[in-house]
């Protein structure tokens, strides 16, 4: 045989096969219209949609496609391995607003914080990508509108407002490009995961709504969030080990960068549920607007937090009612053990059989190249020294002013087994009842609207170590009160 009739074969050959292959992925995408859905934001297409992921499963994957301009309304659908659930731009996916659709907890046998819209269990290899939209319908599952927030509604056992996504025990998840949002409750729930990237998506929650958390990361492992824009009325990522999940071990290996965020909550939190351990947390280049809180580790139960850093921020904050937990700190370090109180989780928040819990320890926190603006300062405290150490500041910045017509002068300690506000005075850094801090480069500046309660550049109550390297700043009122205060 010739080279050339040979190299001739080769090349047809070549070229048949990407055809084959071409075809085959062709054969792998799973259009729901197919399937029977409707899309007119009226009908509900839940059937039609479980019938397109069911197949595409049975297929051993492929991407099941919602085409615009369509509103596609389901009740609750059950996503599988190795699946790409795509939304070509104009394209909606929203939640029925039937509360009477939603049965399945997404706390299991604690039925009382809502329920499952988009689920699946130990799914794998599993992808939510496109420019359409992923609407939760929100605002349909609320009460009457308050001047900064909504009204729960009442329920009796089962909370029926729909988490937007809930993964549990999922590897190999890609959540991309998409908006996603108008949740009821929390809108991604990701418990047990391990290898998770969610980048470039905007995530839009009223920020009147209460729960409305953007990211949970529950027990999670692996995972780097980044490029994205978010707006919650509660926390916009928030890290954490549930008692309800607890045999998927510690939450560490956590990667946040070049994100936006805004909160009536905290927009970066870690807690307040942890009995476990949260460890190796990097959370850097982000910028946070109009914020309750900044970042914040709110530290309610036994587990540990260690090896964060956050760093190369912008922090702007400024105080809303007591709805919203949080006091305008642009950061935030607590360790208290739980309130105890009457809840409708109340049976969930100590260990099985405990009637009250105790507190970890939070160590090995780094704040670097922070620049913070907000109508209060940074606020770090414990019901004992061992429960906080070493912590971190250099070259973080605080910028105090009144910019709103609430009253300040508080530190939220919510929920802890103490006092929950702490009133008097706002300091450039508040320490109390902590073991070691250590701050370098760092400084406060008092704004033109100056409240009577402003005071000191430091204020430190029981701090076994404070070690302080170039530091500059004065009180608010030099003449009347020192710049440090121990």
């Amino acid at each position: 045989m010739s080279t050339f009739k040979t190299y001739f074969i080769v090349v047809l050959s070549f070229i048949c096969f990407s055809a084959a292959a071409q075809q085959g992925n062709r054969q792998k995408v799973f259009v729901v219209k197919d399937f029977g859905a409707v899309g007119d934001g009226k009908t509900d297409d839940a059937v039609a949609i479980q019938k397109a992921i069911d197949a595409a499963h049975a297929a051993g994957g492929g991407t099941v496609l919602f085409t615009a301009p369509f509103v596609y309304k389901a009740s609750p659908i059950t996503v599988k391995s190795n699946i790409e659930l795509h939304l070509q731009g104009g394209s909606k996916l929203l939640a029925n607003p039937d509360e009477k659709v939603y049965t399945k907890s997404a706390f299991r046998t604690n039925p009382g914080e809502g329920t499952i819209w988009i689920g699946g269990e130990n799914v794998e290899n599993f992808t939510i990508s496109g420019n359409g939209e992923i609407d939760g319908n929100g605002i349909s599952f609320m009460g009457a509108e308050l001047e900064d927030s909504y009204e729960l509604k009442p329920f009796n056992v089962l909370d029926p407002r729909p988490h937007v996504l809930t993964i549990i025990g999922g590897k190999n998840i890609r959540i991309r490009d998409v908006k996603i949002g108008n949740s009821a409750y929390w809108t991604v729930h990701l418990i047990g995961c391990d290898d998770v990237v969610i980048s470039g998506i905007t995530l839009l929650n009223s920020l009147k709504v209460r729960n409305s958390d953007g990211i949970d990361l529950d027990h999670s492992k692996n995972v780097r969030i980044s490029d994205c824009y978010i707006e919650s009325g509660d926390d916009c990522i928030c890290l954490k080990n549930r008692r309800e999940y607890e045999e998927f071990g510690v939450c560490e290996n956590i990667t946040v960068t070049n994100c936006t965020m805004t909160s009536r909550s905290c927009a970066i939190k870690i807690g307040s549920e942890n009995m476990d351990t949260i460890r190796q947390v990097l959370i850097d280049n982000c910028i946070i607007k109009k914020s309750n809180r900044g970042v914040g580790i709110q530290h309610r139960d036994e587990g540990v937090v260690s090896d964060v850093i956050f760093s190369n921020m912008i922090i702007e904050g400024h105080l809303f009612s007591d709805v919203w937990w949080g006091k305008a700190e642009p950061i935030y370090i607590t360790a208290y053990r739980r309130a105890k109180i009457n809840h409708k989780d109340a049976n969930w928040r100590f260990p099985k059989g405990a009637t009250e819990g105790k507190v970890g320890v939070v160590k090995n926190i780094y704040f670097s190249n922070i620049k913070c603006s907000s109508e209060n300062g940074v606020y770090v405290s414990a019901e004992s020294q061992d429960k906080i150490q070493n912590i971190v500041f250099d070259n973080v910045d605080v910028f105090i002013n009144k910019i709103t017509n609430i009253q300040g002068g508080i530190y939220d300690r919510r929920p802890a087994n103490v006092e929950g506000f702490v009133k008097g005075t706002t300091a450039g850094f508040y320490f109390d009842t902590v073991k070691k801090i250590v701050l370098r480069n760092c400084s406060v500046e008092w704004g033109d609207k100056k409240e009577a309660y402003f005071s000191n550049a430091i204020r430190s109550i029981n701090v076994g170590s404070l070690e302080r390297f170039g530091f500059s700043g004065t009180s608010a009122f030099p003449k009347t009160a020192p710049a440090i205060k121990q």
